[in-house]
């Protein structure tokens, strides 16, 4: 099993593709052939659950850490990460499958100022 099969397996790949953006188009045309969306998905996902630097990112994954790291700036501005999550807890939530016993709840309290709104 390669490295992208591993971190993106097949289930979850058909889950965030619809999510991700469309490759710009180049007007000027040449360049450099982009990269497959889910070998950086795969690489993106390694580095947030490893933790490990973008530039500790294994070559097995055939992704640049430079690669990486943009594609994963233009896509927290596009909200694909947020939409995954809401995605896999709507389909887990369906399914009955997560366990709320387990769950947290965390809130902040700020004090309002005198006269504050």
């Amino acid at each position: 099993m390669s490295d992208v099969e591993k971190w993106c397996p097949e289930p979850l790949w058909l889950l965030a593709q619809p999510l991700l953006p469309d490759a710009p188009q180049r007007h000027q045309g040449g360049g450099r052939r982009r990269l497959g969306d889910r070998a950086v998905l795969a690489a993106i996902l390694y580095v947030l659950q490893t933790g490990c630097a973008w530039s500790a990112l294994p070559a097995s994954f055939g992704v640049s850490s430079p690669t990486a790291h943009r594609r994963f700036a233009e896509w927290v501005e596009v909200d694909v990460f947020a939409r995954l999550h809401q995605t896999l807890l709507d389909l887990l939530g369906s399914a009955g499958a997560i366990d709320w016993s387990r769950a947290s709840v965390d809130s902040m309290h700020v004090r309002a100022v005198t006269g504050g709104t």
